[in-house]
């Protein structure tokens, strides 16, 4: 299996520290507010890669931790007049809502940032101790300088790098890019004591002390969106360094950024697309396939068009997946694996096998759907197991897709508004209303819909 590894910069082979184990860290939400999709497209793709991982018959430990103490939150709670705890459960509550819409498996740890506080102070404790952080006026900083490896992740000079809009620039600190470890409360602000006064962590050592805690000084895979490398898994790679004296992450995975008509994602232009809004529009299965069939470190262009379009493709495949069903009476038989179905599988394993390459396997997937209701059509039983099978418990479950009827949800619902649909087009050609007939046909058939008349009375298909 070969991944691009953002510290090397290349496509490299990944081997696990143990044999057909692997211990996964993912960057998780900061909650103060409802997840979109730029927070879903990792929870969709390290899902998706996690599941691959284990089809392939690894061992998988994976954590995923919430942010549940920062400025956004804090802020939140002060708008609100409540305690911040208030803020982060609801919006925890509301995490786990979307992700079980979203069929997005939970970690075997969530752990959060306030459930770990004593773990961080003396993890900054240590880094003092051993000359990598000084303390200032009750906060704490890493001294960045001090550290020769920093840059290496994010392929910066130390050098070059200035002060800007990501860097907190203090006259308490020694270096413009030194960055806090823990920040000084504020009068009214949520505080722990610690050794330097009553304050609370940053950013960048909640992962480093959670992700330690729960796999190890040294685990396989670090991931997130690459909007995170820096600074924040740059810092989080040096103190961890800086404490341990080893590598601390042996690989380092990041998806691509989510854009809006070709801008980034944000509150202030107005753009900002609900995880929920969409999967409630479009369903699961439409909403994944989307992100998926685009290589997860390009970007994505999130459009409401590109959305519609692949809502049809989906929708056929779901309704070839129904249909097999109604042919068996319910139950597609097991088959076992034919030739044309181990083929198809080593071709996933393949494609997923060279930097997780889903766009390949979505494309297949629908070849695959073709291909099932062809056979459906030619009533070729044996053709009809295979490509179901392919579909619903090998491809599918490895993206986490097509393994709910979604269509099937609202089938006896959609089966009575059409009815009264044909009913009330029949009545219109029996009345000669042929102008209202025609434009109910026509209204039908730009959302997808195709009416036909047959031997046993006018039927509709989706497309």
């Amino acid at each position: 299996m070969k991944i691009y590894d953002t510290l090397k910069g290349e496509l490299v082979e990944f081997k696990p520290i143990k044999e057909k184990e692997v211990k996964m860290y993912v960057c998780g939400p900061t909650v103060y507010n409802l997840i979109h999709v730029g927070n879903g497209r990792p929870m969709i793709v390290f899902d998706a890669f996690r599941r691959f991982l284990e089809y392939t018959g690894y061992k998988v430990t994976m954590v995923q931790n919430f942010t549940d103490i920062d400025d956004k939150i804090i802020n939140k709670a002060i708008e609100e007049n409540v305690p911040f705890e208030e803020v982060s459960e609801r919006y925890i509550t509301q995490y786990w809502k979307d992700a079980q819409n979203l069929n997005i498996r939970a970690s075997n740890f969530h752990p959060k940032t306030t459930n770990y506080v004593q773990e961080i102070i003396k993890f900054i404790e240590d880094l003092i101790k051993k000359g990598y952080a000084y303390e200032s006026n009750g906060d704490v900083y890493f001294e960045v300088r001090k550290f020769k490896d920093y840059g290496k992740l994010s392929h910066r000079n130390i050098d070059d790098m200035k002060s800007g809009a990501r860097i907190e620039v203090s006259d308490i600190k020694k270096d413009p890019l030194d960055f806090a470890l823990w920040k000084n409360a504020k009068p009214g602000e949520p505080a722990w004591e610690s050794p330097w006064g009553n304050g609370r962590p940053g950013w960048h050592i909640e992962c480093s002390v959670m992700s330690g805690e729960l796999l190890g000084e040294t685990f396989d895979i670090h991931a997130g969106g690459n909007d995170l490398v820096f600074p924040h898994h740059e810092n989080e790679r040096a103190q961890s360094m800086a404490r341990h004296g080893k590598e601390f992450a042996n690989y380092w995975m990041h998806n691509g950024m989510i854009k809006v008509s070709g801008d980034k994602m944000s509150k202030s232009i107005g753009n900002i697309w609900l995880i929920r809004d969409v999967v409630k529009e479009f369903g699961a299965d439409t909403t994944k396939v989307f992100i998926l069939s685009k290589h997860y470190r390009t970007p994505l262009d999130f459009t409401k068009e590109g959305l519609e379009e692949q809502k049809k493709s989906v929708t056929r495949v779901q309704n070839s997946l129904i249909e097999a069903e109604k042919y068996f009476n319910g139950t597609v038989p097991f088959i076992k694996n034919t030739e044309y179905m181990k083929q198809t599988i080593n071709n996933m394993k393949e494609a997923l096998s060279e930097d997780f390459n889903t766009p390949k396997v979505i494309a297949k997937i629908f070849e695959v759907s073709k291909n099932l209701n062809k056979a459906i059509t030619e009533k070729n039983e044996q053709q009809i197991k295979e490509n179901y099978h392919l579909i619903k418990n090998e491809m599918g479950p490895v993206l986490g897709i097509f393994e709910k009827n979604e269509v099937t949800t609202n089938d006896s619902k959609m089966d009575k508004v059409m009815e009264v649909i044909i009913n009330t087009r029949k009545k219109a050609k029996k009345e000669k209303n042929y102008e209202m007939s025609d434009y109910i046909r026509e209204e039908l058939k730009k959302v997808g819909i195709i009416l036909k008349d047959t031997p046993q009375g006018m039927e509709y298909t989706i497309q």
